[in-house]
């Protein structure tokens, strides 16, 4: 009963959170700046062909830079992880009963629900902007299954992320990284194009599988010759994307509950102290 409870309260808290989202105005605002500035880029790749392959690299973008979206999931994730433990949140959800189980119940169905809304804001006007998509009942089918995958495999490595770092502030640094994932996992130019080790390098990540599993979505079969062995490798996306779920799933509980440990009332007071010296 207290299992159940706990779901309840953490997925009505979640709804609350995402319906806030899209009443605030910076955080509304927030949810159409990436997708429309993803859209202007898109307008200006739409009709130039990659290569000599008849492809329009608009095309082979859209879907890229809809798994990108999705496996940047895990930033938001630990953004909003980091903010609740400096200014108190994490710490009051602690002291109540079940409060950790209800409060990332939450925290998953806000961030997934305002990540499957910038997705459709992404999507949509995309599917009107560039041509040579396929768009069939099979392809919808795989579209969500590597979508609901890779938010299973990134948001817990989020939270994981956002145990971490204590202020906001020093959370920033992730950025950095991320953003060099990005470049060498066949996001905004195939990933063939790159050298060997750097292909290497970025089907290490979640990013470039939900990035292929899209594509495999979205793009017809004659599209597959840009990439790794010509093949949309469906079995292996699936492997991948798998086990990073499973590597987030057993090891951000673990993290959490030693990070909720170390939470106080003192700690949250001195890291407000020293926000406030810095504003100062």
């Amino acid at each position: 009963m207290e299992s159940a409870a706990s779901v309840k309260t953490g997925w009505r808290r979640g709804l609350i959170e995402l319906r806030q989202s899209f009443t605030n105005g910076p955080e509304l605002f927030s949810h159409f700046l990436w997708p429309v500035l993803m859209l202007a880029a898109l307008f200006f790749l739409r009709h130039r062909d990659f290569g000599s392959t008849g492809l329009l690299l608009g095309a082979l973008a859209l879907p890229s830079i809809l798994g990108m979206n999705a496996a940047m999931g895990m930033v938001s994730m630990s953004q909003q992880l980091t903010a609740d433990r400096e200014d108190g949140t994490l710490l009051r959800a602690k002291a109540m009963p079940n409060g950790m189980v209800s409060y990332l119940i939450g925290k998953v169905v806000s961030v997934a629900g305002g990540l499957l809304a910038d997705l459709a804001i992404l999507l949509i006007p995309g599917l009107f902007l560039v041509e040579g998509l396929a768009l069939g009942s099979a392809h919808w089918f795989t579209l969500v299954w590597v979508l609901l995958l890779g938010l299973v495999a990134t948001l817990p490595i989020g939270a994981i992320l956002g145990s971490v770092f204590t202020t906001a502030r020093s959370q920033g640094l992730i950025q950095l990284p991320m953003l060099a994932l990005i470049a060498v996992s066949g996001i905004f130019y195939p990933i063939t194009a790159l050298p060997g080790w750097l292909e290497w390098i970025g089907q290490l990540t979640p990013v470039y599988w939900m990035g292929l599993g899209m594509r495999s979505a979205l793009l017809p079969g004659e599209a597959v010759v840009v990439e790794v062995g010509e093949s949309w490798r469906h079995l292996e996306t699936a492997a991948v994307l798998g086990v990073w779920a499973v590597a987030g799933l057993l090891l951000a509980p673990v993290v959490l509950r030693r990070m909720a440990r170390r939470e106080s009332g003192s700690k949250v007071a001195e890291r407000r102290e020293r926000a406030l010296q810095r504003v100062a």
